[in-house]
């Protein structure tokens, strides 16, 4: 793989309550990916831009939304999910915050 493709799988972090709650108790990570990359992409991508290790990765695909305004209906593009597991000892922050 090349380093060109590693650097545009990961599209940036889900931040929710969720994520927030998987990343205390289970020393996870949560990304919004290309729908089109692997798990090995994304564990290369995350070792290679916040150089730590990388235990396991699940994806998961997510529908879009269906969305009303006011008489028509329209969908949110889908989009994939991937959860990421740092191996121990290994933290990405964030926000930066000590």
């Amino acid at each position: 793989m090349s380093q060109e493709r590693l650097m545009t799988v990961l599209l940036g972090p889900h931040l929710s309550e969720k994520t927030q709650r998987i990343a205390d108790a289970h020393n996870q990570v949560v990304f919004k990916v290309r729908k089109d990359a692997t798990k090995s992409e994304i564990k290369d991508a995350v070792e290679l831009m916040f150089e730590v290790e990388v235990d396991r990765v699940t994806v998961v695909n997510q529908r879009g939304k269906l969305k009303r305004a006011r008489f028509s209906f329209g969908k949110r593009n889908d989009w994939k999910k991937a959860y990421v597991r740092l191996a121990e000892g290994h933290d990405i922050d964030f926000i930066g915050a000590d």
